[in-house]
């Protein structure tokens, strides 16, 4: 094999990729795998692989393979911001390092300040690990969150492993640690009363996580269906000590309704239970809420399910919530839809169908190349006093 590219990549990292070993008989299925395993790292902008003419033949009669590799810029720094009503608005600054070591590696620096959630933090991702397909992920961030249910100030580290599964379905295992202070007012079942916890405390969480797309667009699908799941065996040390399960799935679905997809039936479902835990001992961080975006449209975030007298969202050990959505193209780029949502907290370990609160609205999609931008308005149908009249939200991409 041989590298052309004026970028750092390793010729031996390029050869280990290489599904077939010197001397084997041609085969354009091998040539066209590799171009796919270097272009998926993200880091290249052309990636061309093809046999050597005949006139290059090596004395022992192989000819080479030549793999030629154009380098994305080496610096992109990007920045974006984000809005919507039940999260509030956020900036963020990226800047993304690329084949820092030769090995197709991207080093992303992120900074966000955001009502919820902000962060300064970095993550180092190599492809191809120790095997195609395999992605390393090691990331460390000085987070603050500030939400209805609890204020959180902790460092984050993670190790992560991710297999590939087809193109873009895979499999994750890996640790994360966590160590910080949380501010949380909670509800005590035992005295049926509010209560607030300041304490310091180390989590030490198991991560494993498995994604399979068998949908036709990641970013706007129209037939097919995805189904994630995840398992967090947790750890908890510091002023409490408490070990339990968390757990949690979400399937949707596709169906176009129309040739061609003009019209598409959407739906999804996710679940959740944390087993072993007791409502007041797990951290507030870890337990299950609903309302936003990406879950019950029409109810702030966290807004589903039981508040303290305070109006503090009380989270729970499981979580029910489903969606369906109609969309359909209305006019060049754009397209119109209407949707229902519905979830439920509940606070034993079996999800609670039995206080469900709902929401609905519509919302229009502009299509872009890379995918559509989202915005909808949706109100709650069985709306409390506290709850907003509507919620909008603005983002890329579908609901689901």
């Amino acid at each position: 094999m041989r590298l052309e590219t004026r970028g750092p990549t390793n010729p031996e990292w390029v050869a280990g990729l290489a599904p077939w070993s010197e001397g084997e008989v041609y085969d354009p299925e091998d040539v066209a795998e590799l171009e796919r395993r270097l272009l998926e790292t993200g880091v290249y902008d052309g990636v061309g692989v093809a046999l050597a003419p005949t006139d290059q033949t090596n004395t022992d009669g192989n000819r080479p393979v030549i793999v030629t590799l154009t380098d994305r810029p080496r610096r992109i720094l990007e920045a974006g911001a984000t809005f919507s009503t039940a999260e509030g608005s956020g900036l963020d600054m990226i800047w993304t390092w690329h084949n820092q070591f030769g090995r197709a590696d991207t080093l992303v620096w992120q900074a966000r300040a955001a009502n919820v959630d902000s962060r300064l933090g970095a993550t180092l991702s190599l492809p191809h690990w120790r095997r195609p397909g395999e992605t390393l992920r090691l990331s460390g961030a000085l987070l603050n969150e500030d939400t209805d249910a609890y204020q959180r100030t902790a460092v984050a580290l993670a190790a992560d492993l991710q297999q590939r599964l087809g193109k873009t379905s895979w499999i994750s295992y890996g640790v994360g640690l966590d160590a910080g202070q949380y501010d949380e007012n909670r509800f005590d079942p035992l005295t049926q009363a509010p209560v607030n916890f300041n304490r310091d405390l180390v989590i030490l969480t198991g991560r494993a996580s498995a994604y399979l797309d068998r949908s036709n667009d990641p970013l706007d699908p129209i037939t097919g269906w995805r189904l994630t799941a995840s398992a967090q065996p947790t750890a908890v040390a510091g002023e409490d000590t408490v070990l339990f399960l968390r757990t949690e799935a979400q399937a949707s679905a596709y169906l176009p309704l129309q040739k061609g997809g003009r019209t598409v039936l959407a739906g999804r479902v996710r679940i959740g239970s944390i087993l072993g835990g007791k409502e007041l001992t797990v951290p507030s961080d870890r337990l299950f809420y609903s309302g936003g975006g990406g879950s019950v449209r029409g109810f702030e975030y966290q807004g589903v399910g039981s508040r303290l007298p305070d109006n503090t969202p009380r989270g729970g050990l499981s979580l029910f919530e489903t969606s369906i959505e109609v969309r359909r193209d209305v006019w060049r780029n754009f397209q119109a839809v209407a949707f229902v949502d519905a979830g439920a907290v509940g606070f034993q370990e079996t999800p609670n169908f039995n206080n469900l609160r709902y929401g609905a609205g519509v919302g229009v999609r502009y299509k872009l190349p890379f995918g559509p931008i989202r915005a909808d308005i949706a109100f709650p149908l069985d709306r409390r006093d506290g709850d907003a009249d509507f919620q909008i939200y603005v983002s890329i991409g579908q609901a689901f």
